[in-house]
């Protein structure tokens, strides 16, 4: 059967119509103008103003038919689906025995049956937690026009009572790709650590990504508690990073080789699709092997989850950068402050930031589209602000206003377009224009990107990883592959690939989030 499920994020959203204004003090509620609704929804997959044309509202049988079909979407990949016969044995896993697993597992593997530790395969989160009565209310995620409430539950992250791999048989491998992330050293730490509680004795990591497989000379890292005991205490990545890499019918011949069954992959969307595609060759090929990811984005957009490691930490930097934009704006006769963030799709760090920071005047994020001339334009809205209050303070995003900026064909080796730089940009128009008009101003600009990224996770966060790891190896071990594992409504979850690498989450401009960000700048709409 076909997917009749719209995309996770189709909402009904209502908006109205707002008049520009000058006033520090934000010119409404609501998104943007109605009048710029369209081109907002083009540059925003969040919106859409019309349901998905693959539910036939008029049957029925329709809700059935979604949560059905939603079940399908969502039932995570296990090695059982493969291999048929397939017998689980008891788990090596329990926290009250303590017993060490022994050398040979002569007498079985220990496990105390009375132990209440365990997950039930069948346990489920509810993915959405809200009733809307209304697609007009804040925030508002509809499935159909009246906002019928529809039960969508997820599978639960944990330890079973059954496990599907053999300790001593176990060879499990660690790699971490993509950009630097604070926690990555906090998820391979657990990572070890659990799969030492198992039993595994044979754990490695993978130099620099996927290019780790398959570069000669780049040689397999054997990990241990004893190798990895401090590494949570300093940024960056024991294994390194990198983008792009060998083809996945090479990876996958290079695990052959080395005697890998258990691959964990810590990275963002590109990164999974390859953890994805690793996995379905794997099947392919009937290898019994475990591929689970470990969602790693400091921009927090990765579908369905609550957040992702190194945001919390990212946003906690981000305020040595705001607080020096603010002192040196504030301390200057007409000062202006731009502090550029992380964020190519998505302003979640800019938005946040700014809330948390409230010294932010201007948040302009890459879901929003804005002017930088003109009545309603940024620039007269910070000579509004240098008149009133003296100086003003701005935080954006990297991809933010990229339509501002000349446009390339280049990307990175992961496939990522290059970006223009948006700060820059800002910062010399914004010193053209006030010099244009005769209205001095000191602009000073501020980009503390790579120190936001290289530093250590902070205490939110390592817990975040710490259970995240835990969760990864628990997940391999109960036999799912083609997995990642993250956080849904402050529960740990397993959720498939595909449903979460579909587009990068982004802002939603309805949200209450969104809202109290603007009631915290008190920007108007630059459009």
């Amino acid at each position: 059967m076909e997917s009749i499920s719209p995309p996770i994020g189709v909402k009904f959203v209502a908006s109205s119509v707002k008049e520009p204004s000058c006033t520090i003090g934000f010119s409404g509620s609501v998104p943007p103008r109605l009048r710029n609704f369209d081109r907002i929804c083009k540059s925003n997959r969040v919106f859409t103003e019309t349901k998905s044309p693959a539910i036939d509202f008029s049957d029925p049988d329709w809700k059935t038919k979604y949560q059905k079909d939603f079940e399908r979407r969502f039932d995570i990949p296990h090695l059982t689906d493969v291999f048929e016969h397939l017998v689980p044995i008891p788990s090596t896993f329990c926290l009250r025995s303590r017993t060490p697993a022994s050398e040979d597992f002569a007498d079985g593997y220990p496990s105390d049956e009375k132990w209440h530790g365990y997950i039930n395969n069948n346990d489920k989160v509810l993915l959405k937690t809200i009733h809307y009565s209304s697609p007009t209310s804040a925030g508002a995620e509809c499935i159909d026009p009246s906002c019928t409430w529809v039960e969508q539950w997820v599978h639960r992250a944990g330890p079973r009572e059954k496990i599907y791999f053999k300790p001593e048989e176990v060879k499990a491998a660690i790699v971490t790709c993509g950009g630097l992330c604070p926690g990555l050293n906090d998820v391979i730490r657990q990572i070890v650590i659990t799969l030492e509680i198992y039993g595994v004795k044979d754990i490695i990591g993978i130099p620099f990504g996927y290019r780790g497989f398959y570069d000669e000379g780049r040689h397999e890292m054997p990990l241990s508690r004893k190798v990895i005991q401090n590494i949570h205490l300093a940024g960056g990545s024991l294994l390194g990073v990198s983008r792009g890499g060998p083809d996945v019918s090479d990876i996958v011949n290079n695990m052959e080789e080395r005697g890998i069954n258990m691959l964990f992959v810590l990275g963002g969307n590109g990164t999974h699709a390859g953890a994805n595609a690793i996995h379905n060759e794997c099947r392919k090929r009937r290898m019994r092997v475990a591929v689970v990811g470990v969602p790693k984005t400091i921009d927090n957009d990765i579908l369905l989850m609550d957040k992702t490691f190194g945001f919390d930490t990212a946003v906690e930097e981000a305020q040595r950068a705001i607080n020096s934009a603010y002192i040196e704006a504030h301390s200057a006769f007409r000062g202006i402050g731009i502090v550029k963030l992380m964020g190519r799709s998505s302003g979640f760090i800019a938005m946040h930031a700014s809330l948390a920071s409230g010294q932010v005047d201007v948040c302009l994020i890459p879901e929003v589209p804005f002017y930088l001339h003109g009545p309603h334009g940024v620039l007269n809205h910070l000579k509004c602000l240098l008149e009133s209050k003296g100086s003003a303070v701005v935080c954006l995003a990297e991809g933010a206003g990229q339509n501002l900026l000349e446009k390339t064909n280049a990307t990175d080796p992961s496939g990522n377009i290059i970006l223009g730089d948006i700060g820059v940009h800002i910062q010399l128009e914004t010193k053209k224009y006030f010099k244009e008009i005769g209205f001095p101003a000191d602009v000073k600009y501020i980009d503390p990107t790579y120190m936001i990224r290289a530093c250590r996770a902070n205490a939110a966060d390592g817990i975040l990883c710490a259970v995240l790891g835990q969760n990864a190896v628990h997940g391999a071990f109960a036999g799912y592959s083609g997995i990642t594992v993250g956080t849904c409504n402050t529960h740990y979850v397993y959720l498939p690939i595909p449903e979460v690498i579909s587009y990068p989450k982004q802002v939603d401009l309805n949200s209450r989030m969104w809202h109290r960000c603007l009631t915290s700048t008190g920007q108007p709409d630059f459009v």
